[in-house]
């Protein structure tokens, strides 16, 4: 599906061509309410960063063809369809560098059917792209989690534009929600299993990790029985073996404020480590605030590590725990007490970098939890200048898979995971 706006959201990139960058290149929907033929375009002004660029320097890409204005003007066999997005090419020696960029564009459309004083139209938009820097070369992995797209998914994006967006910002890693986004839960159609698989080798991307949820108190009379966690747990991992996933975070139902799981979960997990064996899969549990990293929730999950010996049960980390900063946006209703500005829960934990260093040798997934980054590349919340440095000279290599949990508005989170990508490489790569 095509965004709303007439500036996409996808196709913001820079141009290579023998190992430079010649300039920047973005997608546009067509503004009219009718597809036209390319030799009615009339040019369009884009300016960039305050940066005027004359309408007739851009070239147009449109059916896989690339034109000049003029050879726009002499066209015959090609039109600008409504369900297609033009791409936008404009030259420019070093392009535009990573990050926030705005843009204002016009569009000059000749319209027959009106008078000849106003046929030549404009059609103006403004707004944001975001210019991800590729992934640097070695090292830490870069992915995006579905949840990311709540809100947008199911009403203004289908699930092949969330792996068309992952896609188009060089990520390579989709992370889902089980129960949220596989159709016919928990048995999909085959033919819904072969759509998957075929989307994930159409846009190269790597199934990470897999969100299942044992409700241990789905029964109104009493609370699930290990023998049904370990039911739950195992339904859940066969599924992600079949759609190709290599881990599953199983959330447990809690029993605290600091997130204690359930006490079935242990001998749940214990009763699904051979099947997970035989499939290859981590179970990992996710240590997600208000929960730190030196907690009896974690040391208990390192103990059963240790006691088992198991390689298919490690941590996923939430990077919500180093939180430096609170966020009100969701507070769930819940009041804060009274001589207290934010409620218990939604306290930043800040957990120190070195308490990361010590688990890292048992963390197997990273959920890059963040809530909101300016247009200057500033996350307000989350201190990734600590945390990318930290893993870095740790030498963990897993995935970082970005999941915003911040207002959601309309293609909002899109864009916040642009800027996100753009923010953790930028830093990765030693800017």
């Amino acid at each position: 599906m095509l965004d709303f706006p007439t500036i996409q959201g996808r196709g913001f990139r820079n141009v290579f061509e023998d190992g430079r960058i010649t300039g920047f290149s973005f997608q546009l929907r067509n503004p009219n309410y009718r597809g036209v033929a390319a030799s009615l375009l009339d040019g369009v002004d884009v300016v960039v960063d305050g940066e005027r660029i004359p309408d007739h320097v851009p070239l147009w890409t449109l059916q896989g063809r690339t034109f000049t204005l003029d050879e726009l003007r002499a066209s015959t066999d090609v039109r600008w369809h409504l369900d297609e997005p033009a791409t936008i090419t404009v030259p420019k020696a070093g392009g535009l560098s990573g990050g926030v960029h705005q843009l204002e564009v016009v569009v000059h459309l000749r319209r027959s059917y009106f008078p000849p004083l106003i046929a030549r139209t404009p059609f103006t938009s403004t707004g944001t792209g975001v210019i991800v820097p590729p992934v640097p070369d070695g090292g830490l992995r870069f992915g995006v989690s579905t949840y990311s797209y709540s809100g947008d998914l199911y009403t203004s994006m289908t699930l092949e534009d969330v792996f068309a967006d992952i896609a188009d910002l060089g990520a390579t890693g989709i992370e889902i929600l089980g129960e949220g986004n596989v159709a016919g839960y928990p048995s999909p159609k085959p033919g819904w299993i072969d759509a998957w698989r075929g989307l994930l080798e159409k846009y190269g991307l790597e199934a990470t990790n897999f969100g299942s949820w044992v409700d241990t108190t789905r029964w109104h009379d009493r609370d699930l029985t290990v023998e049904e966690g370990a039911e739950q747990l195992q339904l859940d991992l066969r599924l992600a073996h079949r759609l190709g996933f290599t881990s599953v975070r199983p959330k447990f139902g809690v029993t605290s404020w600091e997130l204690d799981p359930h006490p079935i979960w242990e001998g749940a997990v214990e009763r699904s480590l051979d099947l997970a064996a035989d499939l290859d899969i981590v179970i990992c549990p996710e240590i997600h605030a208000p929960t730190p990293i030196r907690h009896p929730v974690t040391q208990g999950y390192l103990d059963f590590i240790e006691r088992t010996g198991t390689k298919h049960f490690k941590l996923l980390i939430d990077t919500g725990i180093f939180q430096t900063a609170a966020v009100r946006d969701y507070a769930e209703e819940i009041e804060a007490e009274e001589g207290e500005e934010v409620p218990a829960h939604l306290r930043p934990l800040a957990v120190p970098m070195a308490d990361l260093v010590e688990v890292l040798p048992h963390t197997h997934f990273i959920q890059a939890k963040f809530f909101s980054i300016d247009d200057d590349l500033n996350d307000l919340h989350v201190p990734w200048s600590d945390i990318i440095p930290t893993l870095q000279q740790a030498g963990w290599s897993g995935y970082l898979s970005s999941e915003y949990e911040g207002l959601r508005e309309p293609y909002r989170g899109r864009d916040q995971v642009r800027r996100q990508h753009a923010l953790l490489r930028g830093l990765a790569a030693g800017r």
